[in-house]
């Protein structure tokens, strides 16, 4: 049996439907959905059936950038993961996997792989090494009996997500995207089917400390990315319009004095723009444990394009995230 924490989520929910395509046993426990349990509570969890449980994979996390006390990445990622420790070591279960984040590198150079230095810059990042941390205490206990599988995705998009991935196509789709800069640069992705697939075959790891980030390769660059995109929905190659990179940070910052004013934040902003025309690249250990994704990069974008702007799939849930 596997216990799921965070579940009912964007990442969850695909876990979810591949154990049962595979007829997995699992069970949901999550914040809002598994009869008010909340994950942090190990009494609450004890008390829906844990005990039957061999693999607990934790998947819930605070990681957008609004949090608001910011005392809430602490609370459920540090001490959410003491908990779930502390849950394994009462019921006896000898498997963890752990989705983390490549945020713990902080702006890496490069390819970064799992033996980057942790370089983060924001709380996010922060909380979530502190939470390996606590992982790798816990595994420590019992080295040759206990399994731990650290899995760091860079951004996961896929249908229903309404992350910063889902924003841009969402430019693209409404004509409303502008390319800044060259667009060479490359941005490391991971399509949400792939990485549910991947958590899947880490339940099935044999004792020890396995870490792995997970992207889906090759990477694109931004010309790729929206080339794609444009091919998909409109059936056109290019990029469309193209503006110089210190153009596009000028009117970033000029967003960014008007969120000053009108006292609230809007979606462009200087920081935005220069994200957008960085590097993020990160390099995965994944294929070697024999993983093959299902999907390529482009197939996923292609899949999530139609799903949500060709598609009519209003009534279908989606799944606010940055």
């Amino acid at each position: 049996m596997i216990a799921i924490f965070g579940g009912a989520g964007f990442l969850g929910s695909y876990m979810v439907r591949q154990l049962q395509r595979l007829e997995k046993p699992y069970q949901v426990f999550d914040l809002n959905t598994c009869q008010g349990a909340d994950y942090l509570d190990v009494e609450c969890c004890s008390a829906a059936e844990i005990s039957g449980v061999d693999v607990i994979v934790n998947l819930a996390a605070e990681h957008r950038d609004d949090v608001s006390p910011p005392s809430r990445y602490m609370d459920v990622n540090v001490i959410g993961a003491r908990e779930v420790c502390q849950l394994a070591r009462k019921s006896n279960i000898k498997k963890i996997v752990f989705t983390s984040s490549v945020a713990i590198y902080g702006f890496a150079p490069p390819n970064t792989d799992e033996s980057g230095a942790a370089n983060y810059f924001n709380e996010y990042g922060r909380t979530k090494l502190l939470a390996e941390q606590e992982y790798r205490a816990w595994q420590a206990e019992e080295p040759d009996m206990r399994t731990l599988a650290i899995v760091r995705p860079t951004v996961i998009f896929g249908p229903g997500n309404r992350g910063n991935v889902y924003n841009l196509l969402r430019q693209i789709a409404t004509k409303r995207f502008v390319m800044f800069g060259r667009g060479q640069n490359i941005k490391s992705m991971a399509y949400v089917e792939n990485v549910a697939h991947f958590l899947v075959q880490c339940t099935s790891l044999s004792s020890g400390i396995h870490v792995y980030n997970y992207v889906d390769k090759p990477d694109l660059s931004m010309n790729q990315l929206v080339q794609v995109a444009r091919k998909t929905l409109f059936g056109k190659s290019g990029v469309g319009p193209r503006m110089p990179g210190f153009i596009g940070v000028t009117i970033g910052f000029g967003f960014d004095l008007l969120a000053w004013m009108i006292r609230r934040p809007l979606p462009v902003s200087k920081i935005r723009v220069k994200k957008f025309m960085a590097t993020t690249q990160f390099s995965s250990a994944a294929p070697e444990t024999g993983f093959e994704a299902p999907y390529t990069l482009a197939q996923g974008l292609e899949k999530t394009l139609r799903y949500e702007f060709i598609e009519d799939n209003r009534d279908k849930p989606t799944y606010e995230t940055e």
